[in-house]
């Protein structure tokens, strides 16, 4: 018999891994995001890079996801999971969960402080074409923050179809939308309750979260 047993984390943080590889042999890491804000083990809130992230963990992870992606032969997008313990990140504290063998929900934040199209890449990849970056192209720029916007209902945060009678989506500089909303348009019953996505991008932390 097997006896397997998990480490309790007091104040845990879920740290994931961009990475990306292509069919010529490189596999990047595009750093951090800090996806630790959900309800109901939602994400809500995301944000790169992490608060906190030492350059040091920042290595020893992003070399993690690489290897992990190496190892089954990855080609394409894909993001490697990570638990953490909590406020002082330190290179031993931090547990693999899953890998997520596509592009995420999320991964708009990590376009923004690298200027970089993952769709686009994605697609050319796929195509056998080599990554248009390298490992060391990758510098971040500023902070940016999604904040994933839902159709639920008050107080229970249930999800809600319903019809939508007035939308303005907010713009600018910094500012970015994603969503496919209209003035009458009706949210459909199935799926989930994810209707929008609200990216900003500043040139630090306190810079996107005023913005």
């Amino acid at each position: 018999d097997s006896v397997y047993l998990e480490k309790y984390l007091t104040t845990p943080r879920h740290i994931e891994i961009q990475v990306f590889a292509d069919t010529h042999g490189r596999v990047v890491s595009l750093h951090e995001r800090d996806c630790s804000v959900q309800r109901r083990h939602q994400k809500v809130i995301e944000e790169a890079p992490a608060p906190g992230m030492t350059e040091e963990l920042r290595r020893t992870m992003g070399e993690a996801a690489c290897r992990a992606a190496e190892a089954v032969g990855y080609v394409g997008a894909g993001t490697v999971e990570f638990i953490a313990e909590g406020g002082a990140l330190s290179p031993g504290g931090f547990f693999f969960m899953e890998m997520n063998t596509r592009l995420q929900v999320e991964h708009p934040v990590t376009e923004a402080i690298f200027g970089v199209d993952l769709v686009r890449e994605q697609i050319r990849v796929a195509e056998g074409f080599p990554m248009s970056f390298a490992q060391e192209d990758l510098v971040i720029n500023g902070h940016a923050i999604e904040v994933r916007i839902n159709a639920e209902k008050l107080p229970e945060f249930a999800p809600r179809p319903g019809k939508i009678t007035q939308f303005h989506a907010p713009g600018g500089l910094g500012v970015r939308m994603d969503s496919a909303l209209y003035d009458g348009y009706s949210i459909p019953p199935v799926y989930d309750s994810l209707i929008a996505k609200l990216l900003v991008h500043g040139s630090d932390r306190s810079a996107a979260l005023a913005r």
